[in-house]
Formats: C-alpha cells, sequence, structure tokens
C-alpha cells in the first residue's frame, strides 16, 4: 500500500510556515511571537518528518523583546537559499524600538545567523525573491486613507545584498482577490515558467482565513487575477469544521516535480475553541490551466494524503520526559521575552 501521512506535520504553536530546499533537503521556520529564542528552524528529508535544528534568533543581541506585548513581536518570517547563503526576512512589531523590518544571513541553517540587518520598510511580512540577478522585497502595509479599516496593500521594491538597503521605487501590487477585504498580508512571489506568481493570504488569520494568487509575465505588474480564487479557504464550512482558518501558505517543488505547499490552520474543539493555537500543515498541489490547484479533488486540507514521492526518513523522537542533563536547555524551551539574567541552573 502507497504510505499516507497526517496532518499537522507539526502540532502545537507553529503558525506562519515558510520553507525553501537544497538539493534533497528541506527547511522550514514558523512565528514566534513574543517568545524567545525567536523563529525556530526544522530540518527534513521527505516533507513529513521535522527535526528542529535550532533557532534563527537565539541571541540577545538579535532579538530584543523588551516590553512587547501579548501576540506582537516576530511576524510571519520567510526563508529562501540563494548562491550559498541563506536569508530569513521577518517583521518585529512593538517594544521598545517599535516596528520594523529585518534580513539575517547564515551559510549553515542551523546557524550561526547574522545580527539584523533593519531596512527601511514600513509593514509587516515581508519576503524575498531571487530573479535575474537581482533580490527583491515584497511586503505588506497598511493602506485605509481613502479605503476602509483593515484595508493592506502589496508592495514591491529592490534589495541592494551588498548594501542590505532597499533601494529605488516601491510599488503597489495588489489589495486582494476579494472586494472589500481585510489583510491582504503573507506575500510570496515565484517565478515559475515565465510567469510571476503572488500568492497571499487574505480575510485575517482566524475563520475567514484564506489563499489568493494573481499573475504577471513583468515582477512590477500589472497582474492578473485568478477566476478560481481563492486557491484555498475554510471559510465556507462552518466555525465547528475539524480544520479552520486555513491560510498563510508557502510553495516548494520537490526534486521529483512534485509540488505541495505549507501553510498554517488550526483544530477547533467544543465547538469555536482552538487551545493549541495555529498549526502547520502539508498539502499537495497540481497545476491545472497555469495554476496551482491546492489539494485536488477536495479543495480542503485533509488530515490524511498519500506521502511525497520522497524517500521516507524518520528522524529520532525526542523523548516525552525531560531530565534537564544536557549542558544547554533544548530546542523546545523557551522564555517569554528576551531573558536579561540566568535565572536558570542545569546543574
Amino acid at each position: 500500500m502507497p504510505r499516507t501521512f497526517h496532518n499537522p506535520i507539526l502540532s502545537g504553536c507553529y503558525p506562519d510556515p515558510s520553507i525553501c530546499r537544497v538539493d534533497e533537503d528541506y527547511y522550514l521556520v514558523t512565528s514566534t511571537f513574543e517568545y524567545f529564542p525567536g523563529l525556530p528552524i526544522f530540518h527534513s528529508r521527505d516533507l513529513v518528518h521535522w527535526r528542529q535544528i535550532g533557532h534563527v534568533l537565539d541571541r540577545a543581541s538579535q532579538l530584543d523583546l523588551d516590553e512587547v506585548r501579548p501576540s506582537a513581536g516576530l511576524y510571519a518570517p520567510t526563508i529562501r537559499h540563494h548562491n550559498g547563503t541563506f536569508y530569513v526576512i521577518n517583521t518585529l512589531v512593538d517594544g521598545k524600538t517599535g516596528q520594523g523590518n529585518f534580513v539575517v544571513t547564515a551559510t549553515q541553517p542551523q546557524g550561526p545567523w547574522s545580527e539584523p540587518y533593519w531596512l527601511d520598510a514600513d509593514g509587516i511580512d515581508p519576503s524575498l525573491l531571487f530573479d535575474d540577478g537581482k533580490c527583491w522585497y515584497v511586503g505588506t502595509h497598511l493602506n485605509e486613507e481613502g479605503h476602509y479599516t483593515g484595508h493592506t496593500e502589496i508592495f514591491l521594491q529592490e534589495l541592494d545584498l551588498e548594501k542590505m538597503k532597499l533601494v529605488g521605487e516601491a510599488r503597489v501590487l495588489w489589495d486582494g482577490a476579494v472586494k472589500g477585504v481585510v489583510w491582504a498580508e503573507a506575500p510570496h512571489i515565484y517565478k515559475i515558467n515565465g510567469w510571476y506568481y503572488l500568492m497571499i493570504a487574505e480575510g485575517g488569520t482566524a475563520h475567514h482565513h484564506a489563499v489568493t494568487i494573481v499573475r504577471s509575465k513583468n515582477i512590477a505588474g500589472p497582474y492578473e487575477t485568478y477566476r478560481g480564487n481563492p486557491i484555498l479557504t475554510h471559510r465556507h464550512l462552518g466555525l465547528d469544521y475539524p480544520i479552520v482558518g486555513t491560510g498563510h501558505a508557502d510553495l516548494i517543488e520537490t526534486q521529483n516535480g512534485e509540488w505541495w505547499a505549507v501553510l498554517l490552520a488550526m483544530r477547533p474543539y467544543g465547538g469555536y475553541y482552538y487551545n493549541l493555537g495555529r498549526e502547520t500543515f502539508l498539502v499537495p498541489v497540481r497545476w491545472e490551466d497555469e495554476f496551482p490547484i491546492f489539494s485536488p479533488g477536495t479543495g480542503r486540507v485533509e488530515f490524511e494524503y498519500p506521502a511525497p514521492n520522497l524517500p521516507e526518513h524518520v528522524w529520532e523522537t525526542p523523548p516525552a520526559r525531560e531530565d534537564f542533563n544536557d549542558v544547554t536547555l533544548a530546542h523546545h524551551w523557551n522564555f517569554l521575552r528576551t531573558p536579561r539574567e540566568a535565572f536558570w541552573n542545569l546543574s
């Protein structure tokens, strides 16, 4: 019988997943908000089994979370790999330093990662595309003036990698597929078969969450909409459907030519509650008429799918019991905000 896998692939609070592939290895990061260390990084060889190999931001000098309010902090990272270097781009919201977007780099995914390069860009949810010798920054900013509360826009600007500065004009690309939509965000641009595909999340991260997409022959647009939008949502399935809030996706092509998407969703219980938070799910993607079809056949995120056409690679399962026998804390231990003194002892 063909192998299957079960969703979520990362259970618990692992929202806003982003993924990249380097040859036969896959790396994934998620949001951490006001927790330290920031941005766990995971490694897989089959897209199903993941092991945490570290955090992107594990030094106090990289991540000042002082005075960050609950559910602020680190929002929606993107991970990419280009010419031997890993890039993670992210937003720090709130706190003493205010809000800002930054990039960190590393030659190995487990680190060490650089100190942040702070960018002169407003908004949240930045992403990167490397294309024809250039690096493009795509982000989200608020523009409610003359519109409505919650109106956001997706914009594009070039990033000079030598100076780590944004250069040139910032151009607005899109503000979502639905008229009057709120929180068009989480943009990623992909170049596939000569087309630039701009995929976003919209509708907010609760039950109206959705994934939508447009495309253009020019990275700066204009972008043409897809009549099949949204390409994924569970907003019409009811508040007590077993999987809700599907959205914030990132596409990945395997070395065998298969396409998959990682995304966040929630598992409610007792009606409408989701105490586990937003988790990371995996769904198959098929291209038809030059647009992606998520979860072909059902259009819904399912709990079980046939496994990707990749050799199964199962990592050793971490023990359920923690005896604190190591000289450092395991990766799964976190703190609320940046610890400013050593208030724990492993000996």
